[in-house]
């Protein structure tokens, strides 16, 4: 059973700033005209839950939350208003800093969903294109793991440039108390091509994931994969969980969004899979759409 149930969470995306600057960001392009949920949409979300008790865990999110100064503020209203956990999806520098972990942790925050990009400061840093930003991120969630009560996530965007190092990132990580969970997010542009080239061949990926997959799996965390064809995961398929929490951001998002061209698979029309996105189109331009290997999903108790 899945330690986190996504549709017992809400996402507001409140910040549209970043310090970073990753290869892989794919709202690079919008963050200047992206508008962040606005305070009186928080404190309606607050009233909301508090009358209807429809989600468990409010997820502060946006580009990069901890911009926020009030951000603690934040949290300390959710809390009030009945929500039982308090989570920030981050890249997680600023938590490196031990009072500003320590403010986060009394304010109520209880999960923080971290960026970990590469497997240490070369590659990490070099994806971020921050120099210390992976010493920063990984002493965060050092401090955060004396804190009773605190889980913490990563999540892993698997590019052409990542998915090679996503043994060592578990291996790098594997110290860490309270990670709950590690998950792989295959990267897609939200374009109809790939003009950076950093989509990652599925097939090439395929090893790699499933060695990471096997040593988080034997460090006790559960593991959840995004965005990759459910029939090419074999026994893994069970850990496509592509479900998401409700999220509030600017519709305008969404237009973007909605040039990936999810759900492309020559297959789709006889596939009973409730998880998979298919391909997308800047995938199948690169990469083809693998009509020989892939094949419609018929279940796991059917398949294996």
């Amino acid at each position: 059973m899945a330690i986190y149930d996504h549709s017992k969470y809400v996402s507001l995306t409140m910040e549209f700033r970043c310090n970073l600057a990753c290869k892989h960001c794919m709202i690079e392009g919008t963050m200047d005209r992206l508008a962040p949920q606005s305070d009186e949409a928080f404190a309606r979300l607050l009233e909301h839950n508090a009358r209807t008790g429809d989600w468990t865990g409010l997820i502060l999110t946006g580009s990069e939350i901890t911009l926020r100064r009030d951000l603690p503020e934040l949290a300390r209203r959710a809390r009030a208003s009945g929500f039982e956990h308090v989570r920030i999806q981050t890249h997680g520098m600023h938590l490196g800093r031990a009072a500003y972990s320590q403010a986060l942790v009394e304010a109520g925050i209880d999960e923080f969903f971290v960026s970990v990009a590469g497997s240490d400061a070369a590659s990490h840093d070099g994806i971020t294109t921050v120099d210390g930003s992976f010493e920063k991120t990984l002493r965060g969630l050092e401090i955060l793991d004396s804190y009773d009560g605190v889980a913490t996530i990563t999540n892993t965007v698997v590019t052409e440039d990542s998915y090679r190092l996503l043994p060592g990132i578990v291996s790098a990580l594997g110290h860490l108390r309270k990670l709950t969970q590690m998950e792989f997010w295959f990267y897609f542009p939200m374009k109809e091509t790939d003009e950076k080239g950093l989509v990652a061949n599925h097939l090439d990926a395929l090893p790699y994931l499933r060695e990471a997959t096997r040593m988080a799996q034997a460090l006790g965390r559960e593991v959840e994969i995004k965005n990759y064809p459910e029939c090419l995961l074999g026994a893994d398929s069970i850990l496509l969980v592509n479900d998401q929490p409700q999220l509030f951001i600017d519709p305008a998002f969404w237009d973007e969004f909605a040039r990936n061209g999810f759900y492309q698979c020559p297959h789709r029309d006889n596939c009973v899979s409730k998880q998979c996105l298919g391909l997308n189109t800047a995938y199948i331009k690169r990469f083809g759409d693998h009509k020989d290997l892939l094949r419609p999903f018929l279940g796991p108790a059917a398949e294996f």
